[in-house]
């Protein structure tokens, strides 16, 4: 079966983790979250993978080439105008004679989901949509079942009436492709593939499979750290790089090649740390933190639950709890960030222009690409800073802070 990967968008709900980095490169466990959406399929041995593309396309084909590198064969389709789900799924209307997979590009796709999906069409014979248990129905596409049989799909209705969500893995006749030529305009002014659905259902049969596991979209920022958890929980040790003598190391941790750890340092897996890197002395690395390439993490450094990208330092003295670091970074002496609110209530940040409760009870920060702070800097919780931003020496951040601000 050929499978339809759909990774074109801007991820402006990513910013500003995706300001430089598309999203579907963005890290997760140590790769981007695409390279695991495509081992997984691999594992299952789908390997004729049509990848959509369209935001920062480049950076995308340089990283996957023609797929051959993950053991697939890749074949590119460009999105070059962004017009919904429906718009880019038609796009492959050439390629796909036969039913196929289609996938959301921004789902942490676990094994057994995929397994189910394909057990659960050779049963039905028919169009597949997946289908995932939340607590928070209101935000996504919400469907009721008779049966196995789709019976209703309602776009974030205000009163949901079914626990159960659009989870993004679909299996499609070619019979989708002219439920698209029949699909209109929604009131967003795209093409939106719910609505292909619904006219394919006025002709055929369209069956739900609920996933058994639990669901993780990555859909905002601190969505990669559930993600980062959810995919570490398995890693097997592996330590290639220099580790002195007076270290402890406890779980399931993986270092990279080149990567010196120095005495004193404490680690608690499990945790990933990448190539060239320096970690340490005397530093705490906590559990489900993922450090990247040329990283220093250093003296009286505590580092917890987050994801700390490419070239970006903490080199004294600084706390990072609940947060994702963007690449080259560099957090100066003291600076501390903050991860939980005195009244310990669940922490909002602005998205967009809106006030969004993360339902999160720790959120430290979200930080762009080359963000510097200076000496004894803080850093309240919730707190999202745009790319090239600057903290002066004993400043606090707070807030939503635009791309190359000035804090002082």
């Amino acid at each position: 079966m050929k499978a339809l990967i759909l990774a074109a968008g801007e991820g402006t709900r990513m910013r500003p983790l995706t300001a430089n980095t598309p999203k579907p490169l963005l890290p997760v466990a140590g790769k981007p979250f695409l390279q695991h959406i495509i081992e997984t399929l691999e594992s299952l041995k789908v390997t004729d993978i049509y990848l959509l593309i369209g935001w920062k396309m480049g950076k995308i084909k340089e990283y996957f080439g023609d797929g051959s590198r993950f053991g697939v064969n890749i074949t590119y389709l460009l999105q070059e105008e962004r017009m919904g789900t429906a718009h880019a799924v038609g796009i492959a209307r050439n390629e796909m004679d036969s039913p196929f997979l289609c996938l959301n590009g921004d789902i942490v796709l676990a094994r057994s989901y995929l397994q189910g999906v394909l057990d659960f069409y050779k049963s039905m014979n028919g169009n597949i949509m997946s289908l995932a248990k939340v607590d928070n129905p209101e935000r996504f596409g919400v469907v009721e079942l008779d049966g196995k049989q789709v019976k209703k799909i309602t776009e974030k209705p205000k009163i949901p009436k079914s626990s159960l969500i659009n989870a993004g893995i679909y299996v499609f006749t070619p019979e989708i492709f002219e439920a698209i030529e029949k699909t209109p305009k929604s009131s967003r002014g795209e093409y939106e593939i719910t609505e292909s659905i619904k006219i394919l259902m006025g002709s055929t049969d369209f069956y739900g499979y609920i996933l058994e596991e639990p669901w993780i979209e990555i859909g905002r920022p601190w969505d990669i750290l559930s993600a980062n958890t959810a995919l570490m929980k398995n890693i097997e040790e592996k330590i290639e790089g220099d580790v002195e003598k007076y270290t402890e190391i406890h779980g399931a941790v993986q270092i990279g090649k080149g990567t010196v750890v120095r005495n004193g340092s404490y680690i608690t897996g499990p945790v990933i740390i990448g190539e060239d890197c320096t970690i340490g002395p005397n530093c705490v690395i906590r559990p489900s933190t993922v450090i990247g390439n040329g990283c220093k993490i250093g003296n009286a450094v505590e580092i917890k639950n987050s994801v700390i990208m490419d070239f970006s330092n903490t080199p004294h003295n600084n706390y990072v709890g609940d947060s994702i670091i963007g690449y080259r970074c560099n957090l100066g002496a003291g600076t501390k960030v903050a991860n939980l609110r005195l009244d310990q209530k669940s922490i909002s940040v602005v998205l967009r222009g809106t006030q969004v409760d993360t339902g999160l009870r720790k959120l430290g920060v979200i930080m762009g690409d080359e963000v510097k702070t200076g000496i004894n800097s803080s850093i309240d919780p919730g707190t999202i800073m745009g790319e090239n931003s600057y903290i002066g020496p004993n400043a606090v951040a707070r807030g939503n802070i635009a791309p190359k601000s000035r804090i002082h």
